[in-house]
């Protein structure tokens, strides 16, 4: 973790995060040159509007598919091993392609499996990049990296479309290709250096399946970011379509070449930039959810107006106005997703908000690209931007909370079980029983209270969760809750947050007995092994 510091400094005063976000900007230039490479080759290999959108489909499917997987085993393997695998892979799919390229061997499926492969190295790199931020930074310094993590991506974003379409117009796709993997070198040499403090554990690691499954079961019982979720499915689902149809309204409505499409993208980049230095100030004067509001409504303009621009310059523009409102919604739900997640699933969290995120993308490209080939791509723009209007709705019911984070930091205040001899690690299931005394007149509110309670014990190991109320004794309360063995329910113990403590107070202040509430922990005995002899 990041040495503590007694003034709260900026993220590039940590040496390791500045390294690493100066070779991820090189990196992500080298990735929208391939971006640009590839969507203006596959212009040139098929006239099919479907075919151009599955290569935005075949770069963000392998996030939908490999997230959580990836997520998953960055929390409980070395990260700096599993980053240098995934930038490997990267490297080693960039230069075959572009020697295929070269060797003029590149069809369109051929082009889409190579950008799936790099989809994939970038799919199991991204939950882990997101998660190692923590380590690098101190937790005041947090958001403020989390941004500019954001502002780094869109610097890129800037100068490597703009970079990649004057290449692809004087040397073609097989330079753009070649000169992406050369990118990757940069990443890989600051991981190769980098020195990872490894976390001591009391706990032995969990299984991939487990952690797999303990993943699926914080997002889904974590309201935090359920509502991130729900807010991104809504979004990017309908803001893919600006990115899908782009190379087709550059090249066949506005007729620029391939340094004028970099050129829009390039622009898009240089708004985001700029939305993401207004960004800072702005989250200390207006709530994340008004921001992401405004976001949605900019980007819904400019998805609109991008299907009746009459010119690049009017076009590029519009990209312009697009690049700051979507930085403006990307770090929004970026922060809350990263506030909403705890570090021992931080990953997995965060992978399962980049499977919807990216999964919203593949979709969407997909249905764009087919109502683009049924009918028009205005047609396709104008329905998008309806659908990202209509989104609005979402943030009054699903509202993005403010910077200030819930404290998610581990609290340790729940006592150590009382057992005469220690069970095995992969004896279970357990059964979890407190005995609460409360008073009979206020055993509603007591009962309603427990019950919302209830998602934190789901939402931490448990896999079934009940309340009983003892019939001949009025005020007494059994909560009961199974967890899958006794070592998932110490991770249990250790997962409880500082957050969960206040709200375990609010609880106990309704105990009248004597003492704390009574905690029993229960296990199936275990079969009679000896041998029995008939007589």
């Amino acid at each position: 973790m990041a040495e503590p510091k007694s003034e709260p400094s900026g993220p590039l005063s940590f040496p390791v995060f500045r390294a690493l976000w100066i070779a991820t900007i090189i990196s992500n230039i080298g990735t929208w040159m391939h971006d640009v490479g590839a969507a203006w080759l596959m212009t040139s290999l098929s006239p099919s509007p479907l075919l151009v959108a599955l290569v935005q489909a075949a770069t963000t499917l392998p996030m939908f598919l490999l997230a959580l997987p990836s997520g998953a085993m960055a929390d409980i393997v070395d990260r700096r091993k599993l980053l240098l695998a995934a930038q490997a892979l990267g490297l080693v799919a960039a230069a075959v392609l572009s020697v295929l390229t070269l060797l003029g061997l590149t069809s369109p499926w051929v082009l889409l499996a190579a950008t799936f492969v790099l989809g994939v190295s970038a799919a199991v790199s991204a939950p882990v990049f997101q998660a190692i931020v923590p380590e690098l930074v101190d937790k005041q310094t947090l958001p403020d990296a989390v941004a500019l993590n954001s502002l780094g991506v869109n610097i890129s974003r800037a100068i490597g479309p703009a970079l990649g379409g004057v290449i692809v117009a004087l040397a073609g796709p097989p330079a753009v290709f070649a000169l992406n993997a050369v990118s990757v070198l940069a990443v890989l040499g600051v991981l190769l250096f980098w020195k990872r403090k490894e976390m001591p554990h009391s706990l032995p690691p969990e299984h991939f399946f487990g952690a797999l499954k303990a993943g699926y079961r914080y997002a889904r019982h974590s309201s935090a970011m359920r509502l991130v979720l729900i807010r991104a499915a809504g979004f990017f689902l309908f803001g893919s379509a600006l990115w899908a149809m782009l190379p087709l309204v550059g090249r066949r409505i506005l007729g620029l070449d391939a340094a004028g499409y970099g050129a829009l993208l390039g622009c898009m980049g240089a708004g985001a930039v700029l939305g993401a230095l207004l960004l800072k100030r702005l989250r200390k004067r207006i709530p994340a959810n008004t921001i992401s509001i405004w976001a949605t409504v900019g980007f819904a303009l400019a998805t609109l107006a991008l299907g009746l621009v009459p010119t690049g310059w009017i076009a590029g523009v519009v990209m312009f106005m697009a690049g700051i409102a979507w930085i403006g919604m990307l770090t929004s739900l970026n922060v809350a997703a990263q506030m909403a997640s705890p570090g021992w699933v931080k990953a997995r969290a965060l992978a399962v908000y980049l499977l919807v995120f990216q999964g919203a993308m593949a979709a969407g490209s997909i249905l764009w690209g087919t109502i683009a080939s049924w009918f028009s791509v205005p047609v396709a723009l104008f329905t998008a931007s309806v659908g990202l209007a209509a989104s609005i709705l979402l943030a009054r019911v699903w509202q993005l909370p403010k910077d200030a984070a819930t404290d998610l930091a581990p609290s340790n205040h729940w006592a150590e079980p009382v057992v005469a001899v220690t069970p095995d690690d992969d004896r279970g299931p357990v059964l979890v029983e407190i005995e609460y005394r409360v008073d009979p007149a206020k055993m509603a509110k007591f009962v309603a209270a427990l019950r919302r309670f209830s998602i934190t014990r789901q939402r931490d190991g448990a896999i079934r969760w009940d309340v009983w109320e003892d019939v001949a004794e009025p005020g007494r309360v059994v909560e009961a809750f199974v967890v899958e063995s006794w070592v998932e329910h110490q991770r249990q113990h250790a997962r409880v947050t500082h957050f969960d403590q206040s709200d375990q107070q609010m609880l106990n202040a309704f105990h009248i007995g004597e003492g704390a509430p009574v905690v029993r922990h229960l296990l199936r005995p275990l079969p009679d092994t000896r041998k029995t002899t008939e007589h």
